[in-house]
């Protein structure tokens, strides 16, 4: 009987191991070395010495994450949400870019502003801009595709924050999304809960030992989490320029004009690669001819509709919210990626 369980659960524990990005990047090698041994070494030197090159970016970014996490700074998230609604929608899409919120963590924290009466302006602000941009996003956009283009991307974040936080005033202005919430959530599907409105900020950390064990389990979490990720996405880069011909990425999404934006935006909404994934493969993509306003328009609608995104809003709000949030966050990434190539 004991064999039986120890069998059962090395199986469990090797199919956990198949759906992780580690199986994907041994399966694609081992493809690569079976059918083109040739370029087998040139594909894993590209990959290391990508990853070599972010690995600054990716240092500094799991220390700040894992600094914010300690002090509990997200906390002042939620500050956001008190006084005029005008001013809670300008500080809901910037601070919306800053929150290091994992996935799951949103889905509380925005049935609570909900229930508790926030305007869905002001949420959906927020909701529009979190997915696009965090602290080790920007690092790792600006390892990947150079500062400008990351620094575009947190601009991009909370403009489209912006954009859909006043078009949903406008329409509540004209009785639209009068009761917008299905229902609510009180517990995250991690257990971590939602940051409290009243709870302060520790800045100094190191003080006590739980905040200290929590820099120390975020710090390894996250570091794993983005090696692992960036890992799949340089090896994925790699295949794409080694073997997807410039003239096919130039054909669909080259060019200076609006049309090859638009097919990146909606090429990207179902085609959803994490915000730690995209800027490796965009950088191949552009190599292979990509325009810049395309890559823009492509990561932005990507990062929208990511399947955390998109669970929570269809999980908290009624089906016509739910339309909102992707159309304004399709719209928001062709005029994204149209401004960017123009300046």
């Amino acid at each position: 009987m004991a064999d039986l369980t120890q069998n059962l659960g090395a199986s469990q524990a090797l199919l956990r191991w198949l759906k992780t990005p580690w199986a994907v990047i041994v399966a694609l090698l081992v493809s690569v070395a079976v059918l083109d041994m040739g370029n087998f070494q040139t594909i894993v030197i590209f990959a290391l010495n990508a990853l070599a090159h972010t690995g600054r970016y990716i240092l500094f970014a799991v220390l700040l994450l894992a600094y914010l996490k300690a002090t509990g700074a997200e906390a002042l998230v939620a500050r956001a949400f008190e006084g005029r609604e005008v001013r809670m929608i300008f500080l809901a899409a910037v601070f919306g870019g800053l929150a290091p919120f994992c996935s799951c963590e949103v889905i509380p924290f925005i049935a609570g502003l909900l229930a508790l009466g926030a305007p869905l302006s002001a949420v959906m602000a927020f909701w529009l801009s979190s997915p696009l941009i965090d602290p080790p996003t920007l690092l790792i956009t600006a390892g990947a595709l150079g500062w400008p283009f990351a620094i575009g991307k947190a601009v991009a974040a909370v403009a489209l924050g912006l954009f859909g936080g006043f078009a949903i005033k406008a329409l509540m202005g004209h009785g639209v999304f009068a009761n917008p919430l299905k229902q609510v959530q009180k517990t995250s599907c991690c257990g971590c809960g939602a940051p409290k409105a009243d709870a302060k900020p520790v800045w100094a950390f190191w003080s006590e030992p739980e905040r200290r064990q929590r820099f120390r389990s975020e710090f390894v979490a996250n570091g794993l989490f983005l090696l692992k990720w960036l890992a799949l996405a340089y090896v994925l880069e790699a295949l794409l320029v080694s073997y997807v011909p410039a003239d096919v990425i130039a054909g669909l999404v080259g060019g200076e004009g609006v049309v090859p934006i638009a097919v990146a935006a909606l090429v990207g909404m179902p085609a959803y690669l994490n915000s730690y994934v995209a800027p490796p493969l965009l950088a191949g993509l552009i190599e292979q001819g990509m325009s810049v306003g395309a890559a823009m328009a492509f990561m932005i609608a990507g990062a929208v509709s990511s399947i955390p995104a998109m669970a929570a809003v269809w999980s908290l709000v009624k089906p016509q919210v739910f339309a909102a949030y992707l159309g304004l966050g399709v719209s928001g990434a062709i005029l994204s990626g149209i401004l960017f190539q123009m300046l």
